[in-house]
């Protein structure tokens, strides 16, 4: 290989079986690069890692940086990475212009000649150094004098490897199919969220009102009712149509006992929405009596947190809604702490903006009848989420079932 502009590269992990020495390869040639293989180790057993150094070359310096970023998020480190380069932020949500943008994969920096893991991970951050520890933080929330990490080195990013425990994550290795046997989904997702509990960690559900709409309501309250799910994350419509099931037998005027169009049932929603203005809210509603069953009856019996984000089309809202949008991120992120997996049941728009919060390790599974949906959810450059493309309402009618047989 010719000199040039060239950096030399390592990279440590399941590098065969993630695919991802592959995808290096691709990334180099993508930016119109030259690789050149100086050693790799395969790892001889399961748990042993793989080792590559690697040399690469691009025609311009620019091309080069490029590469680097984009080698960086797949695990690869500069082989004299050095101490991490800080520079001061000089004016609150105005980061310097070389800073360094997450991925949601593990992070560690080197700093003061020792690498330390970056805390709080998530992807579409900085980083930001207070003493000998360092934080992802939102450029939103970036304030004068902060130190934040700049360039590429002293960085190393730690993809999450392939799932070798096949009978937790199993699934997984099918990608999205609307082939898939929904049984087999339903009785591997049970499985998860048993291992889950028994760990220690919470299960999360991000949901939309589909989950009424299709008859999934009873399932879905059932898993709370029974400690499956420890947060539910959604929007305004959810609860909304939760509470005109609950109160009127209705989800969007249709009775869901029959399919049948219920008359004036297109004002029910509007009236259930006025019911809980009217009894202070939610949870005022179920101490009183008013509220009797429903999702976020069984969220409010069981402790259950709960956090709707609103939108621009909401009706009402409901008095629980969280109209400001930077305080429903907050509100998401806070309730997602502890989350070891979550459950996207027919909401694109919930779901993506969650997956965005999450770091790499945190298991997903998106349920949805729109392939689209499960696809933009699924391909987060993680291996830890996977598809099912089904209905959400025999979805949750299987896995409450499931559970239940299985406890």
């Amino acid at each position: 290989m010719e000199t040039g502009h060239y950096e030399v590269l390592e990279a440590e992990g399941h590098l065969i079986d993630s695919h991802i020495m592959e995808r290096i390869f691709d990334t180099v040639v993508e930016y119109q690069g030259e690789f050149q293989v100086e050693d790799f180790r395969i790892g001889r057993t399961n748990s042993e890692p793989s080792r590559l150094r690697l040399r690469v070359q691009a025609p311009t310096r620019t091309l080069l940086e490029q590469m680097l970023q984009a080698l960086l998020a797949l695990g690869c480190s500069l082989a004299d990475a050095g101490e991490v380069e800080l520079a001061t932020v000089e004016r609150d949500r105005c980061a310097p212009e070389d800073f360094y943008s997450t991925t949601n994969h593990r992070t560690l920096i080197r700093l003061n000649g020792r690498w330390i893991e970056v805390e709080n991970q998530r992807m579409d951050a900085l980083i930001v150094v207070e003493g000998d520890r360092a934080f992802c933080r939102r450029l939103r929330d970036l304030r004068a004098g902060d130190r934040v990490v700049v360039g590429l080195r002293g960085i190393r990013v730690l993809p999450e490897a392939k799932e070798r425990d096949r009978l937790a994550f199993a699934f997984m290795t099918n990608g999205v199919s609307s082939e898939r046997q929904v049984e087999t989904a339903v009785r591997q997702t049970a499985a998860l969220i048993r291992h889950m509990l028994a760990q220690g960690k919470k299960v999360a559900v991000v949901a939309g009102p589909v989950v009424v709409h299709t008859g999934g309501g009873p399932g879905l309250a059932s898993l709370i009712r029974n400690g499956y799910v420890q947060v539910l994350l959604s929007g305004n419509a959810l609860a909304v149509h939760d509470v005109e099931a609950a109160l009127y037998g209705t989800s969007l005027g249709v009775r869901l006992a029959d399919g049948r169009q219920e008359e004036h049932g297109h004002r029910n929603h509007m009236r259930a929405i006025n019911a809980m203005y009217r009894a202070g809210g939610i949870r005022r509603a179920v101490e009183s009596g008013l509220l009797r069953s429903g999702i976020l009856y069984e969220c409010v019996r069981a402790g259950v947190e709960f956090v709707l984000a609103g939108s621009l089309r909401d009706d009402g809202p409901l008095p629980e809604t969280i109209t400001d949008m930077n305080e429903a991120q907050d509100a998401y992120a806070r309730a997602l702490k502890g989350v070891g997996l979550v459950l996207c049941l027919g909401t694109m728009l919930h779901s993506i903006a969650v997956g965005n919060m999450l770091p790499s390790w945190v298991k997903v599974v998106c349920v949805d009848i729109n392939p689209a949906v499960v696809t933009k959810v699924s391909d987060r450059g993680t291996g830890q989420a996977v598809g099912v493309v089904t209905d959400v309402g025999l979805f949750l009618e299987l896995l409450a079932r499931t559970m239940q047989e299985g406890a």
